[in-house]
């Protein structure tokens, strides 16, 4: 597997010293001697670290030869020690500011040569228990680096501040308050965090903590005692004793659960375990844990219901959330080259779809993605509000990338029944220039909504007039001293005598003074047109044979005919 098929925790930009930065320390101390040990720190062990990264040994020569600066944390699977040795060697070619601040790796428990290779490099040496499960300890990694990044990459972001605390913190809190040794679980019973373990933690926590399954025998036991049952229907605190025979000690444990409004049942999230060491656990235990259960519960829904660190960055690198990317940082995380050419493609759905709107498209990201990364391997998409942007890099062509769109589009309509349209910005010279790139798209997304289906999918270049035009009307209808009074005259003897002189002169306008043109488009006689148009030039006061008024009068008459359309129908 490829760096770029892993996922990885990317950099936010101008990471904050804000007391919630996670430091190598920090990260060792939640992690827990039982799966790691630091060997060498040249730096000491402050160091802070914002991102990771998965690298076997098929990455570490393109990890070496990229340009761009290394994740601060990097996982070796399967690297071994001569192999490592010689990569640290070539680190140490590189600039400081381009290496990684650490590494992890199960070689390291047998480190004379290692660690002297990662000190030359400046780069701290982690060793990892041989049987820890890299697919265990990599997500671990990656919630202890989330812990604090939600506050840094979107700042005043009420739903991303919520948090009462992370899960390790829970843990820690829980493990102080009961007197045990916790473990939090999912509900796949996979570890999510744990406290600090002593001498009198037993196998099954030993092995929990690897990532490792429990004692099939012990499993057995816990599912003829009901255990699992019980943690599935209830939110009782279920005590659970010791078995001396398999070597486990008494445990608590009691189930995480979701209760939605108006749901008929509350899903299972996972479970909080308690076990006991050397002392008994505290009177209040139960207690405790199930006061720990409601803030598990809501920590684990925002994690499930918030986006991804990941698609937050894309969304930054798109301008929201307060746009503003470190563009070297992005592109080692999202694997994305710095230069283009690139495109950025927006969809939105049409004006006609408003029952069916984009919440129906983002359930729909999968069929986005998979198109789009057909189309570049390097491909990132993402949903803001009510639209659907891409970035496509490395595209081979302008029309190339039209066609692309108007087949997704065409398929879309096919799969989903939701009528798209599409605006494309080419080239995008590199990364810093994306979130303008969404902006021009979403200028013409904005000017051609009443040109559809002509303007189905469009670029800049391609509908400049209706985009220009479009904001010269937005400008007049912000400001009503720009609105000519004269017209009221004419609006309101329509209405007073049931007559259409506004259309008239419309389509007068429209067909360039062409009177037989615009009677045969209104269907009435041409001499029936030039009485209404004398009569529009009396009432408002205007030459329609000058330039200038005929200029006027089509610009408020267009405006008129905008708001009649954007006016909402009362039944």
């Amino acid at each position: 597997m490829s760096r770029r098929d892993r996922p990885v925790s990317p950099v936010p930009e101008n990471t904050p010293d804000n007391g919630e930065i996670i430091t190598l320390r920090e990260l060792l101390s939640a992690l827990d001697t039982a799966v790691v040990e630091l060997v060498e720190a040249p730096a000491g062990d402050d160091v802070v670290l914002a991102s990771v990264a998965l690298v076997d040994g098929t990455d570490l020569a393109a990890e070496i030869e990229s340009q761009s600066p290394m994740p601060d944390l990097l996982l070796h699977v399967g690297v071994g020690k001569a192999e490592a040795v010689r990569w640290f060697d070539r680190v140490a070619q590189r600039p400081p500011g381009h290496r990684p601040r650490a590494v992890m790796s199960k070689t390291a428990v047998d480190p004379r040569a290692l660690r002297t290779a990662a000190q030359r490099a400046g780069v701290a040496l982690v060793a990892v228990h041989p049987r820890a499960r890299w697919d265990h300890v990599f997500p671990l990694v990656q919630r202890m680096l989330d812990r604090s990044r939600r506050l840094q990459t979107a700042l005043g972001d009420q739903e991303l501040l919520a948090t009462d605390t992370d899960l390790f913190g829970l843990a820690q809190i829980v493990a102080q308050n009961s007197g045990g040794m916790v473990s939090i679980e999912d509900a796949q019973s996979r570890v999510l965090a744990y406290s600090s373990s002593d001498e009198s933690a037993d196998e099954l926590r030993m092995l929990s903590i690897l990532g490792r399954e429990g004692p099939r025998d012990y499993l057995r036991v816990l599912q003829k005692w009901g255990v699992f049952d019980r943690l599935r229907k209830s939110d009782e605190v279920v005590d659970v004793p010791a078995h001396p025979k398999l070597g486990t000690k008494r445990r608590l444990v009691v189930s995480i659960r979701e209760t939605t409004e108006g749901a008929s049942a509350s899903r299972l999230l996972g479970s909080i375990w308690v076990q006991q060491g050397d002392a008994p656990l505290t009177p209040d235990a139960a207690d405790v844990l199930r006061g720990a259960s409601a803030i598990a519960a809501r920590i684990i829904s925002r994690t499930l219901n918030a986006p991804s660190t990941e698609a937050l960055l894309i969304q930054r690198l798109f301008g929201a959330r307060g746009g503003g990317v470190d563009v070297p940082s992005v592109a080692g995380a999202l694997n994305l080259p710095v230069t283009g050419p690139a495109a950025v493609v927006g969809f939105a759905p049409t004006a006609t779809d408003t029952a069916a709107p984009i919440g129906d498209f983002a359930e729909s990201g999968s069929m986005l993605r998979l198109h789009a990364s057909s189309f570049s391997r390097d491909s990132v998409a993402t949903v803001i509000g009510d639209r659907a942007y891409v970035l496509l890099p490395r595209y081979k062509s302008a029309s190339t990338v039209a066609a692309w769109t108007r087949q997704f589009v065409d398929q879309f309509e096919t799969k989903r029944s939701i009528v798209l349209r599409a605006a494309i910005a080419v080239p995008v010279t590199d990364l810093a220039h994306v979130a303008g790139a969404r902006a021009e798209v979403d200028r013409v997304l904005d000017g051609t909504a009443a040109t559809f289906p002509e303007g189905r999918v469009t670029t800049l270049a391609e509908s400049r007039t209706a985009v220009l035009l479009g904001e010269i009307l937005d400008l007049v209808e912000q400001h009503p001293e720009l609105h000519d009074p004269r017209l009221d005259a004419l609006f309101e003897y329509d209405t007073t005598h049931s007559s259409n002189l506004s259309e008239s002169a419309e389509s007068y306008l429209a067909h360039y003074g062409d009177v037989r043109s615009a009677a045969a488009a209104v269907q009435v006689h041409p001499n029936t047109l030039r009485y209404r148009i004398r009569r529009v030039e009396e009432i408002v006061g205007v030459d329609l044979q000058d330039a200038s008024d005929r200029l006027l009068l089509e610009l408020q008459l267009t405006l008129r005919r905008r708001r009649r359309r954007s006016a909402p129908v009362r039944g």
